[in-house]
């Protein structure tokens, strides 16, 4: 596999201009067009851009022509400052053009619509109608549907000869007189309302793309009619900026003199310009995180319909009332303070330290160690220790190349030194802002590079293995992963991430959000030498004792389930570690005794599997519990199992066992009881059916005179029935006496009774 760090590095060029023509044959009106120079851009990665622009104007107006796309956007967020006297008197433009049209269109859905709804949503306009006999001129008074009889030259061809046909009659009046023609004899329709006319091409453009690109003029009012020193800023749509990135291994043995476990974080923006002007000479911002944007329609008039309440007003009659004279004194109240003046300046915005990318870029620009030192010092965290794949004892990742003299390689140092992070980087309200240190230039219809991290992270390289495995397959092998935590202050957007160790390219992946103080497992390559299987088993419900409270029992219920992750690789890959994401198997599980170094995820745990001894396999084996709190009473079947395994525990204190004793005998007392009623009960039931076939035998022999002997042997069985039915019923009567004396001896006990039960050892 031939190496090409070079060409990637040419590729990079931060000052190249990257062309991106126009996707259609005609050019776009600028975003918004005015004789101020602009002067400051700021990309969001919400599809917004902020734009400033910087000039003097002479005289007493100033004109913004807006794309018609933009309009809405601008006039949220337009904001006009004198900067000679902090004054901006009115903004004033058009109305929206597309409404003067809307009656006569409105109904032209795709699919719907016809030239009959055209003419009749354009009543009171003048018109010259084509017909089939001549011209006919006139405003439009209606338009209504008839049905004419069937022409007869069409009978025996298409349609039946009864069938009515549905024509239009268009009615136009002028001066004085009006006339009517049908429409299906009008071939050609004239509008003599040229501003009509206009809007509807306006309207149509619009609906066909292209009204998007038309522009309205903003007529900002000055005060006086002088040279103004302005400054005027808005938000409208552009192009989200792309991030892209790049992560630096030290090669194997390299890099030490900084410590173990650092990568070189390295980040770009590619910004386009599609905003209908060259960016000439510009202070250039990208921001990153989340703010809210939204569109508004503020530019077509709205009506809101009111309430007409003119015959209330008239209808109201005052009362006549008698005066009233009072003794008290009428105190003069003092005239209130007046309001504080209007602030006339605007408040200086919080100062907010730089963050710089590089210590080289800091000496290029002249920075003194005193900025320096503003520079904010990630957490030391041992996350990354001691587990990656080049790890003292791991496994080695894949040396894709050999290697060269150290004056034609490309390492980690030559990259580090020769990406100069070309902005500086600031929070603003929770966004990370990466100012450009130097004016850019982007032609119209162009995109360009620009370098704004240059850092030193802790990074490590090693596996990771994910349910499915590294793909079609590859289900049984895990991937090969760089581990780094952004120890910046800022929010790294997603992007595409280069990876490289040493000075070699190894493979590339895709990140997501990364905010500061996180960390990135980033899968680029497949590892096929190692397999990673595994077991589960639910073993269904346990319940654990946790308090009584006067005979109820507070118990905590569990299901279990229980995976054994196995991790097997041939002796040569030596020791190492997979980090397996073990998906939770619900939201209400709970890993017991989870493994040293597991991590957290929100739908996962990243579980360690380690391989301490070359050849061999590693296991760990993780159980997973849904705790769910239930009451029991002390009667229920359940209560006395739990209670007896209280009694049990090891753990118990001599003064609970003194008091849980004799709780836990007379339940088990009763529930001996209860054992013995409930044999008897179901004998009597057993009884109680034998004599009743009995007593129905008898009845069917009462009348035979042959029968006697069978006759007395019925009636001796159906007396012992009755007999030892009748002792049943007397030891029932007993038990349940003796119950009952039993229960008030164990309500007795449990009365004040509240603990809370110790956990198990």
């Amino acid at each position: 596999m031939p190496k090409t760090p070079l060409f990637f590095l040419a590729s990079l060029a931060l000052a190249s201009a990257l062309t991106a023509g126009c996707a259609h044959g005609r050019s776009a009106y600028p975003a918004a067009e005015t004789d101020l120079a602009l002067r400051r851009v700021v990309l969001y990665r919400n599809g917004i851009g902020y734009f400033e622009r910087h000039g003097e104007v002479d005289g007493d107006a100033l004109a913004i022509k807006v794309r018609r796309d933009q309009v809405d956007d601008l006039l949220k967020s337009l904001t006009v400052i004198d900067r000679s006297t902090g004054k901006a008197v009115s903004v004033s433009m058009p109305l929206d053009p597309e409404s003067w049209a809307s009656a006569a269109l409105e109904t032209l859905a795709p699919g719907r619509g016809s030239l009959a709804e055209v003419l009749d949503g354009l009543r009171g306009t003048e018109v010259v109608l084509h017909t089939l006999v001549g011209t006919l001129r006139g405003r439009i008074v209606m338009v209504e549907t008839i049905e004419n009889e069937p022409d007869p030259s069409a009978r025996g061809r298409s349609a039946p000869p009864d069938a009515a046909q549905r024509d239009h009659r268009v009615t136009l009046l002028l001066g004085n007189q009006m006339h009517t023609v049908l429409l299906s004899k009008v071939h050609g329709v004239t509008l003599r309302d040229g501003d009509l006319a206009l809007q509807l091409n306006r309207r149509l453009d619009a609906s066909a793309g292209e009204g998007m690109f038309q522009q309205v003029e903003v007529v900002i009012r000055l005060a006086g009619k002088r040279a103004h020193d302005l400054a005027v800023s808005y938000v409208v749509a552009a192009p989200m900026w792309k991030p892209t990135y790049r992560v630096v291994l030290p090669a194997e043995g390299k890099g030490k003199a900084k410590g173990d476990g650092k990568a070189l974080l390295q980040g770009w923006a590619v910004v386009d310009n599609t905003s209908g002007e060259d960016w000439n000479d510009v202070s250039l911002s990208l921001t990153s995180g989340e703010p809210i944007a939204f569109r508004y329609d503020l530019h077509t008039p709205r009506t809101v319909g009111r309430a007409d309440l003119t015959e209330a007003g008239v209808s109201r009659r005052a009362a006549v009332a008698v005066g009233e004279t009072s003794y008290d004194d009428v105190l003069e109240q003092e005239p209130s303070a007046p309001p504080p003046p209007p602030a006339t300046g605007m408040p200086e915005p919080e100062s907010s330290a730089d963050y710089y990318g590089d210590d080289d870029m800091d000496k290029s620009l002249g920075n003194n160690r005193d900025e320096k030192k503003s520079k904010p010092k990630a957490k030391k965290s041992g996350a990354f220790g001691g587990r990656g794949a080049s790890g003292s004892g791991e496994a080695k990742p894949t040396d894709l190349a050999p290697g060269k003299p150290a004056t034609e390689m490309i390492d980690y140092e030559a990259l580090r030194r020769n990406t100069l992070a070309s902005a500086r980087s600031k929070q603003v309200s929770g966004l990370t802002s990466f100012d450009l240190r130097e004016r850019v230039t982007v032609p119209n219809g162009n995109s360009t590079m620009v370098a704004v991290l240059n850092e030193q992270v802790e990074g490590e390289q090693t596996f990771l293995y994910r349910p499915g495995g590294a793909g079609l397959g590859y289900e049984s092998n895990p991937y090969r992963v760089v581990r780094f935590r952004n120890s910046t202050p800022f929010v790294l957007e997603p992007g595409p991430i280069s990876i490289y160790s040493g000075d070699s390219f190894v493979g590339e992946g895709l990140s997501e959000s990364v905010g500061a103080g996180m960390s990135a497992t980033l899968p680029f390559a497949v590892e096929p030498g190692i397999m990673v299987t595994s077991v589960s088993d639910y073993s269904g419900e346990s319940m654990q004792l946790l308090r009584i409270v006067r005979g109820v029992l507070e118990a905590e219920t569990f299901a279990r389930t229980t995976t054994k992750w196995t991790v097997k690789a041939p002796s040569v890959m030596g020791t190492f570690t997979v980090l397996v994401r073990h998906p939770k198997s619900g939201s209400n599980y709970e890993l017991q005794d989870e493994p040293a170094g597991t991590e957290k995820l929100p739908d996962a745990y990243l579980v360690p599997v380690k391989v301490t001894t070359a050849g061999t396999a590693g296991v760990v084996t993780l159980v997973e519990q849904t705790p769910s709190t239930t009451t029991l009473e002390i009667w229920d079947g359940r209560a006395l199992g739990l209670l007896e395994g209280l009694v049990a525990q090891a753990n118990l204190t001599p003064d609970l066992r003194k008091k849980l004793e004799p709780i836990v005998k007379r339940r088990q007392e009763i529930g001996r009881i209860d054992t013995e009623i409930d044999g008897l009960k179901r004998q009597q039931i057993e009884l109680d059916q034998r004599a009743n076939e009995t007593r129905e035998n008898l009845e069917a022999i009462k009348k035979d005179p042959a029968a006697g002997a069978l006759r007395a042997k019925l009636s001796k069985r159906l007396d012992e029935f009755t007999k030892d039915g009748d002792r049943m019923g007397r030891k029932i009567v007993e038990l349940n006496s003796l119950r009952l004396e039993k229960k008030i001896e164990l309500e007795d006990l449990l009365q004040g009774l509240d603990l809370e039960v110790p956990k198990k050892r």
